[in-house]
């Protein structure tokens, strides 16, 4: 059995700690750990042995995907 990999380079600069994630995002540490067992909201995460990183260019596009802008209700112009 083959594995599909993609290797891609990433600046030891760009990740962020669970609590450097936690203050970009608004969130507390524990939201983002629960949100990893549970794999709500599918935040991107990179585990390296028993340590969490978070890529800072994957939390801004994730972000960026769940940015909405309300419609006015019916009626209202």
């Amino acid at each position: 059995m083959q594995l599909n990999r993609t290797v891609t380079t990433v600046s030891p600069a760009d990740l962020l700690t669970p609590d450097q994630a936690a203050q970009l995002l608004g969130l507390s540490v524990k939201t983002l750990a629960t949100w990893r067992s549970t794999g709500r909201h599918s935040l991107p995460f990179i585990r390296c042995g028993a340590r969490i990183r978070y890529q800072r260019t994957e939390l801004v596009a994730w972000l960026a995907d769940r940015h909405h802008t309300p419609s006015a209700p019916q009626g209202e112009i």
